[in-house]
């Protein structure tokens, strides 16, 4: 008897729609009686299922909902249709400009993270000097976030992540932020974390290298729908023709 296939991650139907507010100003708006909206449709009946230990790469022109998308599996927020199921899988988002308090230092950051990952006090003060020395920010660690750059942002993000290993990591860009030294460090460790035949990563980039590199199939998002999905050689080669 075959061996019976463990979803980690089932996307159905999911719809996500912003509401835009026409720019008026406030004299009109006060005599108006309604302010017209107008609805942004940002990810558009996306369905899509990996199983556990499955690699799958987002790739898309920006404004596709690639993002949107991810940090909704991450639970940042829910969708306005349809359904995410993670199957009780603890997950992490990897990405700048998530989950951070800026007037926190980054050491209370990391906790505050841990804390929201699941993980208890004591289990991330034991991670701590790990993601500290990982991080390479040094004494800015002991600082508040909005003093750091967007690249000891991503680097603390992407080692808090990398530390505190959950069983679904969501990954947005952090791998081509920083300096090239560190984005090859994040890499190798990005490759170790992923050799879990358990752990399930989705990882949003741009870069056909990479996705090429890491990921078991890849999921080509456009106007905020699904152009393909498929093995990473074809969808690839297809949205590089496309983008030509």
């Amino acid at each position: 008897m075959s061996e019976e296939r463990k979803l980690a991650i089932e996307v159905k139907d999911v719809s996500i729609n912003y509401r835009i507010l026409n720019s008026v100003s406030v004299r009109k708006s006060f005599l108006r009686k309604r302010v017209h909206e107008e609805v942004f449709e940002a990810v558009k009946h996306i369905s899509f299922e990996i199983e556990e230990g499955g690699i799958l790469g987002i790739i898309g022109q920006n404004g596709s909902g690639k993002s949107t998308l991810l940090r909704s599996i991450a639970g940042v927020f829910a969708p306005n249709a349809g359904e995410i199921d993670l199957h009780n899988h603890s997950v992490s988002l990897m990405a700048l400009g998530v989950g951070f308090k800026d007037n926190l230092s980054g050491r209370e950051n990391i906790i505050l993270s841990g804390m929201l990952l699941g993980f208890s006090e004591k289990e991330i003060l034991e991670k701590m000097d790990e993601i500290i020395e990982f991080s390479e920010i040094g004494d800015f660690i002991d600082r508040p976030v909005r003093t750091y750059s967007s690249g000891m942002h991503s680097k603390l993000a992407f080692s808090i992540t990398a530390m505190l290993e959950t069983d679904i990591m969501l990954v947005d860009e952090v791998l081509s932020v920083g300096d090239e030294r560190f984005k090859k460090k994040s890499l190798a460790k990005m490759k170790s974390l992923i050799n879990d035949k358990n752990r399930t990563v989705i990882i949003v980039s741009h870069s056909i290298p990479t996705l090429k590199e890491l990921c078991d199939k890849v999921l080509w998002i456009h106007a905020g729908e699904i152009k393909e999905m498929g093995e990473p050689e074809t969808v690839l080669k297809n949205y590089v023709e496309f983008m030509k």
